[in-house]
């Protein structure tokens, strides 16, 4: 099938809008990765100074999201807006964001773009991951309950090793570039004394809350989106507030449907692009939920079968 129409920005914003809003800052992208890095060791050393179970589910919680955070910034660097310079943008996306996550930056923008390009056409790599819904909520119970025992984690990381990912998994990994960072980041807890923080605290997220904050994503971003020749359809916005941001939903990749039609605008630009877009009417062309858990109820609305 061809290629999904794109949206001349200028059609949308003047000049000096589009400028502002698609302007890659050589700091704003790097305050970003910094604070998911700050959030995760601040949330490790809550728990290490006040250990206790909600301390743990707590900080649990809060580093599977910035790990998500993480692979959001990587993806950002996939569309060169993590940096104003694109080497820094690319080794600041690879080797801070992509790698301690076991995924890769040149190899997931080959098959984002893809995405891009064909949104939920059967060329899309990530269209299995949205043709599903809807589903029952039985069913999503079943997904919610493999996530967060660790069994989507094995299963992702079995096909990393083996090499049979599935689309949508963390994607596109360097097992060496994961080993090395990972490494480094177990050396260096070791050395100040905190060795099994590795384990408890990077290891767990990711096992757990990282497959289910990223599930949540997806099904957040195409399930239940009726496409058509409009590029306003293509995707989801989500008003996420301000719980979802801090555990679901990081660095503004709840405004999926701004990102489709406007790819190359920055991350930390898309709220005001968005705010925009809503004064200039564009609300009645988009698919906005008022969130999370809206989205969830539409996209577990199948009803049971019956027996005959």
């Amino acid at each position: 099938m061809p290629a999904v129409t794109r949206i001349d920005p200028k059609d949308v914003f003047t000049p000096e809008e589009w400028a502002r809003f698609s302007k890659r800052s050589t700091w704003l992208g790097l305050v970003c990765v910094a604070s998911a890095w700050g959030l995760i060791f601040a949330a490790g050393a809550m728990f290490v100074l006040w250990p206790n179970p909600l301390t743990y589910i707590l900080a649990v919680m809060l580093i599977g999201a910035r790990q998500l955070g993480l692979a959001i910034l990587m993806h950002d660097a996939a569309h060169g807006a993590l940096h104003s310079n694109l080497k820094i943008n690319d080794w600041v996306g690879e080797w801070l964001c992509a790698a301690p996550v076991g995924a890769r930056l040149k190899s997931y923008r080959d098959y984002h773009l893809k995405h891009h390009r064909f949104t939920e056409q059967p060329e899309d790599p990530d269209r299995s991951l949205s043709a599903p819904f809807p589903i029952t909520r039985a069913s999503l119970w079943r997904k919610v309950a493999r996530d967060l025992t660790g069994r989507t984690f094995l299963k992702q990381r079995t096909a990393q090793i083996f090499g049979n990912r599935k689309p949508g998994e963390v994607v596109n990994s360097s097992n060496g570039r994961f080993l090395l960072t990972n490494a480094l980041l177990l050396i260096s807890l070791s050395a100040a004394g905190y060795w099994w923080a590795y384990f408890a605290l990077w290891i767990v997220p990711m096992a757990t809350w990282l497959p289910l904050v990223t599930r949540l994503r997806n099904i957040a971003e195409h399930a239940c989106v009726k496409t058509a020749e409009d590029p306003f359809t293509h995707a989801r916005t989500t008003l996420a507030n301000i719980f979802e941001r801090l555990f679901i939903a990081p660095y503004w990749v709840h405004f999926h449907g701004e990102h489709h039609v406007f790819m190359h605008a920055p991350c930390y630009r898309l709220e005001s692009l968005h705010r925009s877009l809503m004064e200039k009417g564009y609300w009645s062309r988009m698919h906005i939920a008022p969130s999370y858990f809206s989205v969830l109820g539409e996209a577990t609305n199948k009803p049971i079968a019956q027996p005959a």
